[in-house]
């Protein structure tokens, strides 16, 4: 569980990292505003930035998109162990 959980913190940070640095190029946000908007989108809650820039619109679009899919990547990780386990306890084989 625990190579699953550092896994997933990877994930995250990594993802996190690529929308700073989208919202710090496309908008020019000082890192510090870019990693608040990418970790909001990240999380779901939504930009806290006017975005300006059609560039920063395409980027931000996209960046949700993916964000949504790294949500249910995310979660299939941190469960996928305890499935297993799970499905263990009643025998179940696994192909």
């Amino acid at each position: 569980m625990l190579k699953s959980f550092l896994v997933a913190v990877v994930f995250i940070a990594l993802s996190l990292l690529l929308g700073a640095a989208g919202y710090h190029f496309t908008e020019g946000l000082t890192w510090l505003d870019a990693t608040l908007n990418a970790s909001m989108i990240l999380a779901g809650m939504g930009p806290v930035d006017v975005l300006r820039t059609p560039a920063g619109k395409v980027f931000a679009a996209f960046y949700a998109l993916y964000s949504g899919i790294a949500f249910l990547t995310i979660a299939a990780i941190l469960l996928a162990p305890v499935i297993h386990r799970f499905l263990h306890k009643f025998h179940a084989q696994g192909e």
